[in-house]
């Protein structure tokens, strides 16, 4: 029987002992599992019993309370609300009454109690909850405020508590004897497990002490020798074991991890020996020699040759060293071999260690001075330094080698790399130095020359230095002139812009009043009061066409000028140009051609406003200083065009402005592009005009990438040419800024010189399509009474009513005070509350989303138009307003308005 045990295996011997112990747990289990059902059924009674019966106690009281609430509730408002929690209470506490008489059915005492309880809230209810309801249902208000004076149901409800809370109190000390109890029962419980517990460990600890001594003995004998290892000392005596179970097999690994080690001690040992042999060589062929020869000793070869890469590792391997070769090696053996040439070329490219045996018996012979025989195995091996194969090895042998032998060539040969790579390396220093040398001896040659060369140098560098120091000195001069001008540049700037403004403001009165006076719609002036009426408006015009080109100026010498391409339809050039100066030309009986040759694409790509600002001030200067003839506007396509300064890469369009006027002299053509000048700038010249938009179409015309060229002769006539890239794709600008003098804003009507005025003062305005306003009302928002009195006249013409507000606080009071506001002109700049402000609480916080709102404002920048519409304007117009613009915009909107107030009521 012990013999049977103890040949067991460790899993069955720590099974048969953990059985032992599980038997004696399980017995322990039974015994306590009694006990602990007794205390389980303990304390279910304190758990479920107890406190449901205290839980239930305190839902009679809330009952009662609920009761008591909502009957003063409804007693004090008659809200019958307040009845609900009365109802509910009466159903619900005879509810809890029962089954809390139930649950203490075992104990008379405080079956009595409830009784008693019960007893006090049926007289609440009789006496007075369910009385005083009836008495305020039945309107007796004055009996139940009676009732109330005397109030004989709180004395009742003070009962009905005291009763309750006695009645807890004893259910408390029951509670509490039970709770003494199970205490008792409980230490009782410790009290058996201790001894149960004792008795299994004293069972465990037997097991474990026969288990264990026959374990722990071994894994010290196993622990001595790995400790041996540790200590470097690999010659231990092996380890005996008995027993048949897993101990056995760990001491049987233990020894052969022994052995293992005693091989590999073996192994680096004989490594380290060659270390030494290889430092001492210098020679790649005396460092062949010794590894061959060391390498014969520890791995008993009979043959060996070493091949070493030449030409920086290149694509070929010579034979440098032999190991027992002779004279027969010159047949035997090539003395150089290509990369990828035969099994040893092959080696060194592949890196791998080929192994070949079974050789053939004129494979190669290995002699002695008794006889000679051929190999059993040879070997081919790779030397890699840092993946570059620097050495091949081939050895030949009698004998098979084992996997050790391969295991120590391996190691071998990274120390050969190793030795080779350095050997190698010193010889190439060897060589660079013995270069360097004599290229020292050359560079020294040249210092000399160099040395003169320098102090040539330094006496230019003196110089260039005192040069350098006055050209630093002026730059810091200039700099500062340049940031003086350019404050004064953005000062008048500023200046010009808000003048302009200001001056707009005013003109917009007085163009309106005026061209009011001339249509003469009264029938109360003569004609010669309509004449200065006329006179008046194109005056004004002329002002109107003077300010721009000031303001014109000003945003272009603060450098804000941008250009956004799109595309260009040249054939609308004709209407649209004989829109602009159809009514110039036949006044000045002049013939206007606008002439598109075939080759001319339909659509090509610029900025549209910029090109016909350019056109129309080189036609509005061409019938200008024309007087009889024709003015002609033609447009072709030259597949290239150069001039001085500009080289466009691809074909071009030429605009040609060709006139039969004045002429311009060869002395002014350069003059004429200037800014402020003309090419007759005397007091007594006889054409009028600023000077400046020749000046502007030339900036504008690089910013658009183009050229501006002139051709004349005196009383003969002008050619303007402007080119431009004829560009038949999309181009980004790439928000390109201009910064000369350059143009500006683009204004929208026809020619502003004198005598053709923006407005057409004999266009009727009294059309039928403007019978849409009448009785319409319009707020008119401008802090300028003048503006508010010209715009109030204009309209009230046309039977609208017109309110007016002078700031954005009035505008708002005036919209809340009258709904039937259909349209809105608001001034944008106003003191206290601008128009933008105003623009955002009329849209976010008086939700006025789909009431009209025209921006009106004297700055006519298209980001002073998006800054509108952004802020939440319906559309914009500039100051001076054009009446017959204004008009049909107004039209426009507040017909869309009335379609969406149709169409909302048609869903309603």
């Amino acid at each position: 029987m012990d013999n049977r045990v103890w040949n067991l295996k460790v899993r069955g011997k720590i099974a048969l002992g953990y059985s032992m112990i599980l038997f004696l747990l399980g017995l322990f289990l039974v015994i306590v599992q009694g006990r602990i059902s007794e205390l389980e059924q303990e304390t279910v009674m304190l758990s479920g019993h107890d406190m449901q019966v205290n839980a239930l106690t305190f839902q009679i009281e809330k009952n009662v309370l609920d009761m008591e609430t909502g009957q003063r509730g409804y007693a004090l408002t008659g809200d019958e609300s307040y009845l609900a929690p009365y109802y509910d209470g009466l159903e619900q506490w005879r509810i809890h009454y029962t089954d809390l008489n139930a649950m203490i059915s075992g104990n008379s005492s405080q079956v009595d109690n409830l009784s008693n309880i019960k007893t006090n809230i049926e007289t609440w209810i009789v006496k007075s909850g369910q009385y005083v309801v009836d008495l305020k249902q039945a309107g007796r208000d004055a009996e139940v405020s009676a009732y109330f004076r005397a109030d004989t149901g709180k004395s009742i409800v003070d009962q009905i508590r005291k009763q309750s809370k006695h009645f807890r109190d004893i259910e408390k000390t029951i509670t509490s004897q039970r709770i003494t109890n199970l205490k008792s029962r409980n230490s009782q419980l410790i009290v058996t497990m201790y001894i149960l517990w004792s008795l299994v460990a004293l069972v465990a600890i037997a097991a474990s002490i026969l288990i264990s001594g026959g374990i722990v003995k071994t894994l010290k004998n196993v622990i001595d020798a790995i400790n041996h290892i540790a200590d470097g000392n690999s010659k231990v005596r092996r380890i005996e074991v008995k027993t048949k179970d897993e101990i056995h097999d760990l001491a049987m690994a233990t020894n052969r991890l022994l052995e293992n080690v005693e091989r590999e001690q073996r192994i680096s040992d004989q490594v380290a020996r060659m270390s030494v042999k290889l430092q001492e060589k210098t020679a790649p062929a005396d460092l062949s020699d010794t590894f061959l020869s060391q390498l014969a000793t520890m791995l008993e070869i009979q043959y060996g040759a070493v091949y070493i890469a030449q030409g920086n590792y290149g694509d070929s391997l010579v034979r440098v060293s032999s190991y027992a070769g002779g004279e027969e090696d010159i047949h035997i053996g090539r003395e150089k071999v290509m990369m990828g040439e035969g099994l040893v070329g092959q080696c060194a490219l592949d890196q791998n260690v080929l192994k070949l045996q079974e050789l053939p018996g004129d494979y190669i012979h290995i002699s002695s001075g008794l006889g000679r025989t051929p190999p059993r195995q040879a070997v081919i091996a790779p030397a890699v330094f840092e993946n570059r194969t620097v050495a091949v090895v081939e050895v030949a042998s009698l004998m098979k080698w084992a996997p050790e032998h391969f295991t120590l060539l391996k190691q071998m040969l990274d120390l050969l790399a190793v030795s080779v790579n350095s050997v190698m390396t010193r010889m190439q220093i060897e060589q660079l130095y013995s270069e360097s040398q004599t290229m020292n001896e050359e560079l020294q040659t040249q210092s000399e020359e160099l040395q003169i060369q320098t102090h040539e140098l330094i006496n230019v560098n003196s110089k260039l230095e005192t040069q350098k120091q006055f050209a630093e000195n002026t730059a810091a001069d200039l700099e500062e002139l340049n940031e003086e001008l350019e404050r004064s540049s953005r000062y008048k700037s500023e200046f010009l812009a808000n003048m302009s403004h200001e001056l707009r403001t005013p003109l917009n009165s007085m163009l309106l009043l005026s061209q009011i006076l001339a249509e003469n719609q009264g029938g109360n002036l003569t004609e010669e009061q309509q004449t200065y009426a006329s006179v008046i408006h194109s005056s004004g015009s002329d002002l109107l066409s003077i300010i721009n080109d000031i303001l014109d100026l000003s945003k272009v010498e603060a450098g804000k000028m941008q250009i956004e391409t799109s595309a260009v339809n040249l054939t609308e050039f004709p209407s649209l140009f004989d829109g602009y100066f159809g009514k110039t030309a036949e006044s000045k009986k002049l013939e206007f051609i606008v002439d598109i040759q075939d080759n001319v694409p339909d659509i090509f790509y610029t900025d549209e406003l910029r090109l016909h600002q350019i056109l129309r001030n080189l036609l509005s200067n061409a019938f200008k200083f024309t007087e009889k003839g024709s003015v002609k506007l033609e447009v072709s396509k030259l597949d290239s065009f150069s001039a001085a300064g500009y080289h466009p890469s691809g074909p071009v369009l030429a605009f040609s402005v060709i006139d039969s006027g004045i002429g311009i002299s060869s002395d002014k053509r350069n003059l004429i592009f200037e800014a402020f000048q003309q090419a007759d700038g005397s007091t007594a010249r006889k054409f009028g005009g600023t000077g400046l938009g020749l000046s502007i179409s030339q900036q504008l015309t690089k910013l658009l990438d183009g050229h501006l060229a002139l051709k004349s002769k005196p009383n003969e006539g002008s050619i303007f040419t402007l080119y431009l890239p004829c560009t038949e794709e999309p181009w980004d600008p790439q928000s390109q800024l201009f910064n000369s003098e350059a143009a500006a804003t683009v204004e929208v009507g026809g020619v502003t010189d004198s005598g053709y005025s923006e407005i057409r003062i004999e266009d009727s305005l009294n059309s039928a399509e403007y019978r849409c306003l009448a009785g319409k009302t319009v707020l008119v928002v401008d802090d300028d009474s003048r503006n508010i009195f010209a715009l109030t006249k204009t309209l009230q013409k046309y039977d609208m009513k017109v309110l007016t507000a002078q700031n954005g606080f009035e505008c708002l009071q005036t919209v809340r005070e009258h709904p039937e506001i259909g349209i809105v002109l608001l001034d944008i700049m106003m003191p206290v509350l601008d128009g933008y402000d105003t623009l955002s609480i009329l849209r976010e916080e008086l939700l006025l989303s789909e009431l009209p709102i025209i921006a009106v404002s004297a700055k006519t920048m298209k980001e002073d138009r998006e800054k509108c519409l952004s802020a939440g304007a319906t559309d914009f117009i500039k100051k001076p307003v054009v009446i017959k613009e204004l008009l049909q915009m107004m039209c426009q909107y507040m017909k869309e308005q009335c379609d969406w107030r149709s169409e909302n009521a048609e869903t309603r």
